[in-house]
């Protein structure tokens, strides 16, 4: 399983990287030609705006699965591991609920666009609105698996808190910096 997950993790990086360095060529490209050359692409603009709506749903799965999103932990942090595990139950319950709607939004937008086409590319439009299926259902995946590591008790203590410590943080307070929080920190140097 852990190595399906790596492969599909590699695959996503590389087709966001693809889609960044696709975008990155024909805007610049589309800026000279229209600067120097006073002409340009047609399909330029129209092509970076849709790898871009990719590139920030398929951000979003990437972020999800490596706990990125922002988030606040403050309370949760001090929860004994029982509350945290009903508190992150609860929280991926309502996610789920939240992807439903927007996997039922996006079939709906998607059928409904299945024979419109873009001005510039002539590409089909449900190309754009399935972006929403992929996410809601990559998204989904992620998280019936992380409730059922929960209710197996297959996950780590640390794995209980949804989000990750930001880097940030971390660089600021250097040697004070401890998973339990930077106020227990600060108080063991006093005392």
């Amino acid at each position: 399983m852990s190595k399906i997950s790596k492969l599909l993790e590699n695959t996503l990086n590389i087709i966001m990287a693809v889609a960044l360095a696709i975008m990155v060529v024909l805007v610049f490209g589309n800026v000279v030609l229209r600067y120097a050359f006073n002409s340009g692409i047609t399909w330029s603009e129209e092509m970076s705006r849709y790898l871009f709506i990719w590139l920030t749903f398929l951000g979003a799965i990437g972020a999800y699965k490596n706990k990125e999103h922002l988030g606040v932990d403050m309370v949760i942090k001090r929860l004994p591991n029982k509350m945290k595990k009903v508190v992150l139950v609860i929280s991926d319950l309502m996610i789920l609920f939240v992807l439903l709607l927007v996997l039922d939004g996006s079939w709906k937008m998607t059928l409904i666009n299945i024979d419109s086409t873009a001005p510039a590319t002539g590409m089909p439009l449900a190309f754009v609105y399935g972006t929403g299926i992929l996410v809601s259902v990559s998204m989904g995946l992620l998280i019936i698996n992380n409730l059922y590591r929960i209710f197996f008790n297959k996950i780590k203590d640390e794995e209980l808190v949804s989000i990750s410590e930001s880097e940030e943080l971390i660089s600021l307070h250097g040697d004070e910096f401890i998973t339990e929080g930077i106020i227990e920190g600060k108080e063991e140097k006093q005392g």
